[in-house]
């Protein structure tokens, strides 16, 4: 990294500076990293049908992804450090590129091993852009406004988030009229077009005009490699408390969206197919996986319009008070879903991303507060803990898969799960929410307060 001296670096807060252009290109990252991201629910029902498997084996799809984050955070704080946020982000920008190109033979072939190694490399390149970008955006401005700016621009993460599973729903696992009738080989087309020709060229382009711009640099959040500093990450509780955050939130907001398609399509929640047209179970489930995947969308709405409203709330409301409502709220939706049936059931889970909206920005910028230079590493540790997303949405997925073939004795091996299974294991999303709650009230206290009134 380059030296950086008072005279050459733009101070964050610096009175007078206007950020709007950085944070639009920022901005353009986030809609980019989510539009992928959330395909990997569209993903889940595919690889059952294409590769014959369960629940749970299906998950290993977020569970592949989510890993990168644990493994790759800290590497990426290190980048960072060498090259600096700017040049940082078109390497992660690059690495998804490759990551994207990869997915032609996955889906050619088919195999299941090689979609799990491009989705392994494509959030690699999106973790560079995680570590790079959220503390880029929390820093980039006043602190007291920082919870509200990076809502801001994730709510742009959920628009992308919104669009892309209709798109990857009608394109990969079609409507209920066609899905039976349509190959494995018309489902690879979609999946290399969606992958390969869309988002291998958009995220080129986006890296050459990154690579182009003038991103200021953010001295009050870098430090040159090997700097000594007379502080530690460990020394403030509200980065660990905030880590065990980002992973039950991220966790149960994944598992959640991955069994979105699966939940509704089941006949006593969704409903989207008669007994009368499709006698068999399996395949009437089947048939209605295509109608269901396309409420991922709704879900994922849901925290779009959370964002867009909690930007403006988290202006004049304590980032802690409105966690700890989201929090409440959630996990009652939650388990009002799992006690319910029919229509209850449903629009009781797909509210939850309503108030998923605001956790994830409140977390974070609660959870890296007063680490002033450590900014970097804290972000890094705090992506570290988005394994939470390859963790419980497999540990929900194998809940499900063991209830089914409990009460299910006559479910064939390797058959797309249509049992009740993953109704009962939603609940462990609840417990998820539990400990945002006492994040918000407790656990994201930083040292001033703590110290303070100790």
């Amino acid at each position: 990294m380059e030296n950086v001296s008072a005279k050459s670096t733009v101070i964050a807060n610096e009175a007078g500076t206007s950020y709007t252009g950085p944070l639009a290109i920022l901005t353009t990252l986030f809609f980019m990293w989510g539009s992928l991201t959330s395909l990997n629910d569209v993903l889940i029902p595919y690889a059952q049908h294409v590769f014959k498997i369960e629940l749970a084996a299906s998950m290993l799809i977020q569970t592949a992804f989510f890993s990168a984050y644990f493994i790759f955070s800290i590497p990426a704080a290190k980048i960072i450090d060498w090259i600096g946020y700017k040049r940082a982000i078109v390497v992660g920008l690059l690495t998804m590129v490759v990551a994207c190109l990869g997915f032609f033979p996955a889906a050619k072939i088919p195999s299941f091993p090689f979609f799990l190694a491009a989705l392994i490399l494509l959030a690699t390149g999106i973790t560079i852009l995680q570590v790079a970008a959220n503390p880029y955006v929390a820093v980039l401005g006043k602190p007291g406004t920082a919870s509200s700016r990076l809502n801001l621009t994730q709510a742009f993460n959920s628009l992308g988030t919104t669009i892309f599973p209709w798109i990857g729903a009608h394109l990969i696992l079609r409507t209920t009229a066609t899905a039976m009738s349509q190959s494995a080989s018309q489902e690879a087309n979609a999946v290399i077009r969606l992958y390969v020709y869309f988002f291998a060229t958009a995220l080129t382009l986006l890296a050459i005009g990154i690579g182009l711009s003038k991103l200021p640099r953010m001295a009050s959040a870098e430090h040159h490699i090997g700097e000594k500093i007379a502080d530690s990450v460990w020394k403030h509780p509200n980065l660990v408390s905030g880590a065990i955050g980002i992973f039950v939130y991220v966790g149960g907001e994944v598992a959640i969206g991955s069994s979105i398609a699966n939940y509704l399509a089941l006949d006593n929640i969704g409903g989207f197919l008669s007994p009368v047209k499709i006698s068999d179970a399996a395949l009437r489930y089947r048939a209605a996986l295509g109608d269901a995947a396309k409420y991922i969308s709704v879900y994922w709405m849901g925290a779009m319009f959370g964002r867009f409203i909690g930007s403006g709330l988290l202006q004049k409301i304590k980032p802690s008070k409105l966690l700890a409502f989201a929090a409440v709220m959630a996990g009652l939706l939650v388990t009002t879903s799992v006690f319910t049936n029919g229509h209850t059931a449903m629009w009781s889970i797909l509210s939850v991303g309503f108030f998923n909206s605001i956790m994830f920005p409140c977390i974070f910028t609660m959870g890296i507060a007063e680490l002033g230079p450590l900014t970097g590493d804290g972000s890094g540790i705090l992506n570290m803990a988005i394994v939470g997303g390859a963790v419980i949405p497999w540990l929900l997925g194998k809940a499900g898969d063991l209830i089914n073939h409990r009460y299910y004795p006559g479910m064939i091996q390797g058959e797309t799960s249509w049992g009740q299974g993953i109704h009962y294991a939603l609940l462990a999303a609840t417990f998820c929410y539990l400990y945002i709650l006492f994040f918000a009230l407790s656990g994201s206290k930083p040292n001033s307060e703590r110290y303070l009134k100790g």
